[in-house]
């Protein structure tokens, strides 16, 4: 990496402000001077230098600002910062912090450019490069997009290495001796004769001190914390059920509420007889809401039932009444001049390749799904005439405090937004919905915390979910190869409608998420086409795990597929004699080397299937194994191969790329959201069922570090499950199923 002067002709810089004492350290992208919020929290002998590590006499705190909902956030934050301070992460202080604008993330900026992941030009490069000048002006703290990795890696190990080369001149200067004479060693400073000074001793004469802005960042050979196999620091707690998340906060005086909403999102309400909700036992009070009905109580029991005995009539909601109609909607769009949004690959001619007529012209279809995370939406507010208080886990710290400061009155800096851990999100806490909910209730009790929890119905049915999406897919063959393929993708708009939720004005411009993980995957497919069309809005939608991807994925894939059967050739060679990316190639050799692919047949009723999707910048590859019985589909093995760069995890980065690869097969297999009445049909887990643990197949992970830059791994293992298990089925049956789930057309056991 190099020292971090060179870091700082990339945009990088240490910032300064002491505290007799105390010290904290930290680096943040330069520009403007952005506040430390560490500053306005200290405590008398405690010091702030920059937002990341705070070293008292008490203790060392390390702040991990993106959010954990169980991918293991916080402990790859401190193992970055750990590695570089020369400590242990387990003997530091775990806290989110403060959300500000010094916590803002340009690498989730950066995969919105309109050049795929494997282009590294200058100017794709420059692009990138320049997402964080508006990630720092927009102040977009955020997670998601796999990007807490990648915009992590270099400024938490540079704060690290600060504090530690600070810390080592404040015991040279105490000790008369040069810095270069002393080494670290487990949060202590080594004198030459072996004395050792504990940093928390050095806290205060550090914090007297410019931080040391040259310094070396170790080489992975030399890495104590960073690739090592070891388990998460919250693993404890999850295992035996003593963490504790939002849902489990308590406030001394609070109250509980509920809310019941037109299940048609964007529906009014045209009657409310609230006589029976009053009468249940624990119900303090009836509130009408903006569009919803809050019920108070004295729990959260009391609270759904209460909201259970109101009798209300519902307005009709501004979409299609059912999916039937919204499925008309999208078919319409498809190919529509009126509804065309983008074509950000069409190499070669394909109208001209296709003018003979195609070899294989087919249309796909995948269902609207909810987030459905264990833990249902919730949030603690209290709101005082000085101070706004919200606990939540979120992954949209600053949005929250700004809507909440734009519904009290009160200035953004009275707002304090306490991020608290989360039981799953999958793209749901990129949403406020239950937030402002929360607040506007915590206004009308002005002076008592307030605590809202969703129901599981309520969640599901205000979710907002992945968009429902049809793709039409053609394409030809020559002399044995793929020679054409023309891919067109019609569904609503997501990143508009999120964007007016979240900030009040729609993102300008096409929705590149309508084609994510179709147009930019590393193929050199002579004549090669894909173009977005942008249906009505219809349901409100938002980001679901791997966003774009978790779509595209399985249209492009599963056409590939079918234009390498119709051609004859190997489904894994060709997709390794059309891959112009070098990285990408590699992956799948990988899982064609992990599962055999050229060894002995599978044999009668046995079926093998490969995918490939690049997303967030990560080729990822997986075959999977099935077995057709008499009582259907049983899914035998994954083989998994991923690129990430560096591998900075093993047993998380294990952990993540096979939750994801579950998480993509039980859905594929079993999960849609249906529409009737305006309404979700289902509306909890029991017609809602990933995969069972009966279901589970055996599973095998390799990662591969030859990729140019390091990625994150919470999403790309979704993608291609997918197409794998349709075109393993596919090699098993004869049957193509072009529609998701899957369990529409087959059975699973």
């Amino acid at each position: 990496m190099g020292k971090l002067k060179t870091a700082t002709r990339r945009a990088f810089l240490i910032g300064s402000a002491a505290v007799v004492g105390g010290v904290a350290f930290g680096a943040y992208l330069v520009g403007r001077d952005i506040p430390n919020p560490l500053v306005d929290h200290l405590e008398q002998g405690e010091a702030a230098i920059t937002p990341y590590i705070k070293i008292t006499r008490d203790g060392i705190t390390l702040i991990t600002p993106r959010a954990d909902m169980g991918q293991g956030a916080y402990s790859i934050q401190a193992d970055l910062i750990a590695e570089e301070l020369d400590i242990d992460p387990a003997t530091a202080t775990l806290i989110p912090g403060t959300p500000g604008p010094a916590y803002y993330n340009a690498a989730v900026l950066a995969e919105g450019v309109p050049f795929p992941a494997y282009d590294r030009s200058t100017m794709a490069e420059t692009a990138r490069s320049f997402m964080s000048i508006p990630a720092k002006l927009f102040e977009i703290q955020i997670t998601g997009g796999s990007s807490t990795v990648p915009d992590s890696y270099e400024k938490l190990r540079l704060a690290g290495a600060v504090a530690r080369e600070t810390l080592k001149e404040a015991a040279a200067r105490r000790a008369g001796l040069n810095r270069s004479d002393l080494t670290t060693e487990n949060g202590q400073v080594i004198l030459p004769g072996g004395t050792r000074i504990p940093y928390t001793d050095l806290a205060a004469d550090a914090a007297a001190l410019d931080p040391i802005a040259e310094v070396e960042l170790r080489p992975a050979s030399a890495w104590k914390t960073l690739g090592a196999k070891r388990s998460r620091m919250d693993m404890a707690a999850k295992c035996t059920g003593t963490e504790t998340y939002g849902i489990d906060l308590h406030k001394e005086g609070m109250v509980y509420a509920t809310v019941r909403a037109n299940p048609g999102i964007g529906g009014g309400i045209t009657r409310l007889d609230d006589t029976k909700a009053r009468k249940v036992y624990g119900v303090r009070d009836i509130l009408p809401i903006h569009s919803a009905v809050a019920v108070i109580a004295d729990n959260t029991w009391s609270a759904f039932q209460g909201a259970n005995a109101l009798d209300i009539k519902w307005g009709p909601a501004p979409f299609p009444e059912n999916s039937e109609r919204m499925f008309e909607a999208l078919e319409a769009a498809l190919g529509s001049e009126e509804s065309f949004d983008h074509r950000q690959r069409d190499d070669g001619n394909v109208e001209a390749a296709l003018e003979g007529g195609a070899d294989v012209e087919v249309t796909y279809r995948v269902p609207y799904l909810a987030h459905a995370p264990m833990e249902p939406m919730n949030a603690l507010v209290h709101v005082t005439e000085t101070d706004c208080d919200i606990w939540v886990g979120t992954q949209i710290p600053l949005f929250i405090r700004n809507r909440a400061a734009e519904m009290t009155g009160l200035p953004a800096d009275r707002v304090h937004v306490h991020v608290q851990k989360m039981g799953g999100s999958f793209g749901h806490r990129l949403e406020m919905t239950h937030v402002e909910q929360a607040v506007e209730i915590a206004i009308s009790l002005k002076g008592t915390p307030v605590k809202l929890v969703w129901s599981r119905e309520e969640d599901m049915t205000h979710d907002y979910p992945r968009p429902a999406a049809v793709a039409r897919g053609r394409g030809r063959t020559e002399q044995g190869h793929v020679h054409s393929l023309d891919l067109s993708v019609a569904q609503s708009a997501m990143t508009p409608g999120w964007m007016n939720r979240l900030a009040g004005m729609a993102a300008p411009g096409p929705d590149a998420t309508i084609t994510t993980g179709s147009w930019d995957q590393p193929y050199a497919i002579p004549n090669y086409r894909v173009t977005g069309y942008r249906a009505p809005d219809m349901v409100p939608v938002s980001s679901w795990r791997s966003v774009g991807a978790s779509t595209n994925g399985f249209f492009h894939d599963c056409l590939l597929d079918e234009l390498i059967h119709a051609a004859g050739a190997d489904p894994l060679a060709e997709r390794i004699r059309l891959c112009m990316d070098d990285t990408s190639r590699k992956v799948l050799e990988a899982v064609g080397e992990m599962c055999n692919w050229d060894g002995p047949d599978l044999g009668y009723h046995k079926g093998r299937g490969v995918a490939f999707c690049m997303s967030f910048g990560v080729p990822c590859a997986q075959v999977v194994d099935v077995t057709l019985t008499d009582a259907g589909i049983k899914l035998d093995r994954v083989f998994v191969a991923a690129d990430v760069g560096e591998v900075l995890d093993p047993l998380n980065l294990e952990a993540q790329v096979t939750g994801g690869v579950l998480f993509g097969l039980g859905h594929a297999m079993n999960c849609e959201l249906t529409y009737s009445d305006h309404k979700p049909e289902q509306t909890n887990f029991d017609g809602y069922t990933g995969l069972r643990l009966y279901q589970v197949p055996e599973l095998r992970v390799k990662a591969l570090t030859n990729g140019n830059r390091i990625r994150g791994i919470g999403e790309p293992g979704v993608p291609p499950a997918a197409p794998a298990l349709a075109n393993a089925i596919f090699a098993a049956t004869g049957q193509r199923i072009r529609e998701l789930p899957l369990n529409r057309h087959i059975d699973f056991v």
